[in-house]
């Protein structure tokens, strides 16, 4: 580091004195093309219902749908993420739903692609929404979850999604070899454009309790758990393997989740590999802010702002976030 002039000379306040002093010099900043707004998306016709455990989240069918994706693209958000609600008598052991061509996630995809081309649309790459057990992946008599096989599904989901004309596929599974996978049936198939954002450490965290209530995994779920294939909390060498492997298999973006407790882990990646970063605000971290400010302990707006702005700091290009929406008005207004 380059030596600093010593206290007198150097005062370090002089910049923050002023308004403008802090805007000329500040190192990092949230735009709204930082963001990517996760929604939940479900069958029917006016249907909202609202996810308890995430106040101001809903669950939408694609009518209420549209008019959030026209708000994303006034406000200048790149991307919406879909996750589908899918209905229990769809569900089954393997997960065959998953790549229907004319289930919910391929039908939504084709609309707002439709509607909206200039929005980015990503999905979900997994198979826990569409399990009777909850898991993201095929399991053997034992309970344990098949890598290999899974993958082979997982591919097929990927392919219809992108058939559907998906910009990004985002295998969140964390099977190994997925992305290989993915990338070859792509290329093979001439989608040579469709993108992939890995979930490459993602991690078995105790954060996703209200996605798992959104997506309504988290009854099939039970008191079964994700250690067997999700990363251990206390890893972070292993981190930058996965990342390693993901991109050596295709990956044109990779993600770290949950988001704030692993920052120190966005800030790896970042620094080993170079490569477009994200990380995801995930739905614990949002339900933990919004519970403090509803009950008037934080204010709501500030700590959503800097919370965005630790993620940019920490050496992320854009956040998935719940707060996408409200983040991106406020700062219409600055």
């Amino acid at each position: 580091m380059t030596p600093l002039a010593p206290f007198p000379a150097g005062r370090p306040r002089r910049l923050r004195r002023d308004a403008f002093s802090r805007n000329l010099v500040r190192e990092h900043a949230v735009t709204a093309h930082d963001l990517i707004y996760p929604v939940f998306v479900q069958e029917g016709q006016k249907k909202r219902d609202a996810v308890a455990s995430m106040p101001g989240v809903d669950r939408l069918s694609l009518d209420l749908l549209l008019p959030v994706a026209e708000e994303c693209v006034a406000l200048g958000i790149p991307v919406m993420a879909l996750f589908p609600v899918i209905d229990s008598s769809l569900k089954t052991p393997s997960g065959d739903e998953a790549f229907n061509p004319d289930g919910l996630i391929p039908r939504v995809v084709a609309a707002l692609k439709s509607r909206f081309p200039e929005l980015g649309v990503m999905t979900d790459v997994a198979l826990d929404p569409y399990t009777s057990h909850g898991q993201d992946g095929l399991l053997d008599d034992t309970g344990y979850i098949l890598n290999d096989e899974t993958v082979e599904v997982l591919t097929k989901q990927a392919l219809t999604q992108a058939e559907a004309g998906v910009d990004i596929v985002a295998p969140s599974d964390m099977m190994d070899g997925r992305i290989g996978a993915i990338r070859d049936m792509l290329e093979t198939d001439g989608m040579i454009h469709t993108r992939i954002m890995a979930y490459s450490a993602k991690y078995a965290s105790a954060f996703y309790g209200p996605f798992r209530d959104a997506v309504g995994s988290a009854a099939n779920l039970g008191k079964s758990n994700k250690k067997v294939y999700q990363m251990d909390p206390g890893n972070s060498d292993e981190a930058l393997r996965e990342v390693a492997m993901d991109i050596a298999e295709g990956a044109d973006m990779v993600m770290v989740k949950p988001g704030m407790p692993y920052l120190d882990i966005v800030r790896r990646v970042k620094e080993e590999f170079r490569v477009p970063t994200f990380a995801y605000q995930v739905s614990g971290e949002y339900a933990m802010l919004k519970a403090a400010a509803h009950n008037g302990w934080l204010d709501h707006d500030a700590v959503m702002l800097e919370s965005l702005l630790a993620f940019k700091r920490a050496g992320a290009d854009g956040v998935l976030t719940y707060f996408a929406l409200d983040a991106a008005r406020l700062l219409q207004k600055q």
